[in-house]
């Protein structure tokens, strides 16, 4: 049975095992005192809780405004701009000004490279992940579709393996180009006099930019066996080793090419994970307390054997002018905590009442990351000496500076010094993206990051314009106006801004984790676009996406993109997406239903019965995607877009979820966890999965978090019970 236990705590009413974890956990260490945390924790709550609640009560207010006026006007009504800006939708841009961040990590400033999000809450994930900074890309084209085909064996397969070390070879004829000749001629490698030798067809050549040389290791027998080039600003590790089946394979005896891959990873508190009450929360703080004190493992059984994942070391080797190095082993770990929206029932304030989850998240997660701060020795996490916090689902500047507000309570209450808290703003409301440049002000002190995100993006574009008629079909979106203006918007800002240098400009997930291929010939359109980062879903995807930053110099980029001038406009970011329904065929309008609510059903159903926040979901055509709650919440709006205005009935997406219900449990049908939802279709998770689409409407900004945290700890309740 849960632990029901409350404590007291400065007025606080506070579940037992939160406060439990935070006294013998979180604060031993941390250089916070307990009687510090909790008088500190429950004064942020009494002066900023008030806050919170009338920002969203301004939200809603705003929100009403603008569907009633497009209802009066309809989606291309004249005049859209200038009503924004009377009922403050929109502010004043001012006048222009760079970002004063200073603290930044290499990984966050200077160099461009991929980014994970992975869900706290899953130990073995989060280790994996950071462990992921650097990954074998021999591993990653043999084992996925990269090459066109995946591997159709367990066996090592000779002929694979030696079009892998073809493919690798041709890239390193781009990312680190010889003086003469070409990587496939090359017959072995040498170190002498602080530089590299190449042997091949025509003798001995070098690189053609001998700084590309980073450094190399030698074994206890004075043999080389490990070369280390740089590109960008990233590291490719040579493994020569020609006594393994690879490296026998290879003219020059390299085994692996190990690309330093996922430079920073985002532990998500929010969009990937489930946690609905104290036991939840802490399951997500514990597991970022092992991060930041670098002691976090996770076992699994592989082959029949108990297996263990720990965090990597760093990596010594030699520079070129002999001196002793280390390259970090670990990525960048960044926290991503939750919007202004949800409360918590992990803490009553002195009313009883629910208190703001995110206020919470601000104070624990940056307590446990002074674990870091003030650690005494082996790896840290920030050399810098900063914490990076990302936040999403701001709406508005006014946000951005209450979220700002609270950091620096947080860091105050800690004894943490100014602007030590790093801010990432999620560039995925409609309102934050008509007004970035005034949301990157609001934060220009502590600014390290901004990120489009799709998904989310278009669940609030859906709803914020319910009211202006029937959108287009999901699958359009993409080739909106408003999307390309939100996509060169953010970049455009961004650089205008100052972000050059010392902050991220990110781009949004890679969604379909199975296919490799397609993410090689179509990620680097995101370092194209003037991204120094961008969303993956996997440690292997990491490695192949950092192929692209090889080939595209991001700095560059930016710069020719900066001379370019802004290249859309804010008429563009607000024109409605609206379709018209009437050209779609009886087929169209029935695929589409299902298509969102097998989507819909598909998430919720691990969400809601086993506590799964972001997985591999088999869409309708069992091609698994990479969902989480904001792609829920596009479907959902859509749906509930549609019956709005009449585009389907309840009748039919009814019967639609019902069928889509059967589907859903053919593709779990071997899961022996899974609750089948059919024939009953009256379990916690297809009703949750029903109120998304039938109360879609009413919900705010179209958020999900409501109807499935409330169907969540109802069925854990009747479990429990």
């Amino acid at each position: 049975m849960a632990d029901e236990r409350r404590v007291g705590r400065n007025g606080l009413q506070v579940a037992g095992v939160l406060a439990d974890f935070i006294e013998t956990e979180a604060l031993p260490g941390s250089g916070v005192g307990s009687a510090r945390f909790w008088e500190e924790l429950a004064a942020l709550i009494a002066d900023m809780a008030p806050r919170n609640r009338a920002l969203l009560e301004k939200r809603a207010a705003l929100q009403e405004q603008i569907d009633d006026w497009f209802r009066k006007n309809g989606a291309h009504g004249e005049g859209q701009e200038a009503f924004l800006r009377e009922i403050g939708y929109l502010v004043d841009e001012g006048p222009a000004f760079s970002i004063d961040t200073d603290g930044i990590d290499a990984e966050i400033a200077r160099i461009a490279g991929p980014q994970l999000v992975v869900p706290v809450t899953n130990a073995r994930f989060a280790v994996n992940a950071a462990n992921a900074r650097w990954g074998s890309l021999y591993d990653a084209l043999y084992g996925t579709d990269a090459l066109g085909q995946a591997p159709a064996g367990s066996g090592f397969d000779p002929a694979r393996a030696a079009s892998v070390i073809a493919w690798v070879r041709d890239h390193l004829d781009r990312a680190a180009p010889l003086a003469g000749g070409t990587w496939a001629g090359v017959r072995a490698l040498d170190v002498r006099d602080g530089g590299l030798v190449l042997e091949n067809e025509g003798g001995e050549t070098t690189l053609a930019d001998p700084s590309g040389f980073a450094g190399f290791v030698r074994d206890a027998a004075g043999v080389l066996t490990r070369v280390i080039l740089r590109r960008h600003g990233l590291h490719l590790i040579l493994d020569i080793d020609p006594e393994t089946p690879v490296g026998a394979l290879d003219a020059a005896g390299i085994a692996d090419v190990i690309l330093e891959s996922a430079l920073s990873v985002i532990m998500d508190c929010e969009d990937s994970v489930v946690a609905v009450d104290a036991a939840e929360k802490v399951g997500a703080y514990r597991n970022w307390l092992g991060l930041m004190q670098g002691e976090l493992s996770a076992s699994f059984v592989k082959n029949g054997r108990d297996m263990w994942r720990r965090l990597a070391d760093d990596i010594a080797f030699t520079a070129p002018d002999g001196s002793a190095r280390e390259m970090k082993g670990r990525a960048l770990m960044l926290v991503r905590n939750v919007g202004h929206l949800m409360t918590t029932p992990a803490v009553l304030d002195s009313a009883g009442n629910e208190v703001p989850e995110g206020l919470l998240d601000a104070m624990v997660t940056t307590l446990i990351a002074c674990h870091d701060l003030r650690r005494k020795g082996g790896p840290v996490n920030s050399p810098a000496g900063s914490v990076y916090v990302v936040k999403p689902k701001m709406h508005g500047p006014e946000e951005v500076a209450f979220c700002v507000d609270s950091f620096e309570r947080v860091e105050r209450a800690l004894g943490l010094a100014p602007n030590t808290v790093k801010l990432g703003i999620m560039d995925e409301e409609r309102r934050t993206s008509a007004n970035l440049a005034a949301c990157i002000r609001a934060a220009r002190r502590r600014l390290a990051f901004i990120n489009t995100g799709f998904l989310d993006r278009t669940g609030d574009e859906i709803h914020t314009g319910m009211e202006a008629g029937p959108m287009v079909r999901k699958g359009a979106m993409k080739d909106m106006p408003w999307i390309r203006a939100y996509e060169d918007r953010n970049v455009d800002i961004g650089l205008a801004c100052g972000l050059r240098g010392k902050a991220q400009i990110g781009k949004g997930m890679w969604a379909r984790p199975a296919r490799m291929a397609e993410m090689l010939a179509q990620k680097i359109a995101h370092p194209e676009a003037g991204a120094n980062c961008a969303w993956v879903p996997s440690p292997t995807a990491a490695t192949l996406h950092a192929t692209h930053y090889h080939l595209v110099d991001v700095a560059a980029r930016q710069d020719e993109i900066a001379r370019q001038g802004p290249r859309a406009s804010l008429a563009d970011l607000l024109r409605v997406p609206v379709g018209d329904p009437g050209a779609l065929s009886p087929r169209e309008i029935t695929d589409e239903i299902e298509n969102n609510a097998q989507g819909i059903l598909g998430y919720v159903v691990r969400w809601v019965d086993l506590g799964v926040g972001c997985s591999t979901v088999p869409d309708i055509h069992d091609v698994g995607l990479m969902e989480d709650r904001a792609t829920c919440r596009i479907s959902s709006q859509a749906l509930a877009n549609w019956l709005y205005h009449s585009v389907v009935d309840e009748q039919q997406v009814m019967a639609a979820m019902r069928r889509m219900a059967e589907v859903v449990d053919r593709q779990n049908a071997s899961d022996p966890l899974y609750r089948p939802m059919a024939p009953g279709f009256d379990g916690a998770a297809f009703r949750a999965a029903c109120d998304l689409v039938f109360k879609g409407r009413e919900q705010p900004s179209g958020y999900t978090e409501p109807i499935l945290h409330s169907w969540r700890l109802r069925l854990k309740a009747d479990r429990a019970g």
